[in-house]
């Protein structure tokens, strides 16, 4: 079983694009809270890539900012693609829900 939930807050605004077939995938950075400080007392978090396609991707393009909450519902991928030579190595989650808990301050906007 691949199944990975998270809530976090949006780090930067998302970005979407649209594949050559048309489909949309929108692209974002979440920061989750450890649950402990380091030894001066700092918070520490881990930033984790989200990648949600098609009408989810619309509506988190739509919806989110940066600093939103977002709980997300999905499956951890892993890819490589190579660049100068150098294999490099890509984890992110593939979104099947996003649940939005900020207020939306794009719908406020409109």
């Amino acid at each position: 079983m691949n199944k990975w939930i998270g809530i976090g807050r949006i780090v930067r605004d998302p970005e979407l694009n649209t594949t050559q077939s048309g489909i949309s995938v929108c692209r974002f950075t979440i920061a989750i809270n450890r649950p402990y400080k380091d030894d001066s007392g700092n918070s520490q978090a881990d930033f984790l890539g989200i990648t949600c396609w098609r009408a989810l991707a619309d509506n988190c393009h739509k919806y989110l900012v940066k600093g939103s909450q977002c709980a997300v519902v999905g499956s951890i991928q892993t890819r490589t693609y190579e660049k100068d030579g150098e294999k490099k190595y890509i984890t992110e989650i593939i979104a099947d829900n996003v649940e939005f808990l900020s207020p939306s301050q794009k719908a406020a906007e409109k």
